[in-house]
Order: C-alpha cells, then structure tokens, then sequence
C-alpha cells in the first residue's frame, strides 16, 4: 500500500490550500482514512478523518469550520481543503489510512503559512 501526498507549500495567512492524497497498491477498502500533522518542535495530532462508507468526519476543534475533509473513492483519493490559514497550521501534513489493525502513512507533505 502506498500514500502519496502533494499540494502542500507556502502559503500567506487567511490563504488556501488543497491537499490530495493518492492510494495505491490496496485491493482493499480502508476502514477509515484522516489527515495527521506535525508542526515543528510537537508530536503529530489528529487534523480531520473520514470513515468509509457514508464518509462520517471528524476534525480537531482547532481547524473545525476551515478545513473540509472529503474523498474519492472512484479515484482512490483523499482531500483536505484548508481555508483561512493561521500561522499555527504551519506542519508537515500526513496521510493516513486504517485497514484493520494496519495503519499506513504517506511520506508528508510541508505546509508553510507566512505572515
């Protein structure tokens, strides 16, 4: 199984960004997939998630009413749409996909907001 992320960069704060995140090699269905991040210096944390089926979210409160969540399933994709960007959203962004007791992770992607 392989994660891949892009759209991350630098972006001003109040500004956008859509992460994606590709998934490959799996001849299964995940249970669940979400979006973790590290922002420098701290451990990585839980952004949002987005169960299988009718796609139940979940999203920290820090980033509740900016970031949407959302995915693909004919294209085997995961977004994360983030708006109003704050300085403290600055981390490298993370897929994460659940399978059972499996946890894959893709390789991050750096999202930089600058004042």
């Amino acid at each position: 199984v392989q994660l891949v992320e892009s759209g991350g960069g630098l972006v001003q704060a109040g500004g956008s960004l859509r992460l994606s995140c590709v998934a490959s090699g799996s001849s299964f269905a995940f249970n669940a997939m979400g979006w973790y991040r590290q922002p420098p210096g701290k451990q990585r944390e839980l952004v949002a998630s987005i169960t299988s089926g009718i796609g139940i979210t979940n999203y920290a409160d820090s980033v509740k009413g900016r970031f949407t969540i959302s995915r693909d399933n004919a294209k085997n994709t995961m977004y994360l749409q983030m708006n109003k960007l704050k300085l403290e959203d600055t981390a490298v962004y993370y897929c994460n996909a659940l399978h059972g007791i499996y946890n894959y992770w893709g390789q991050g992607t750096q999202v930089t907001v600058s004042s």
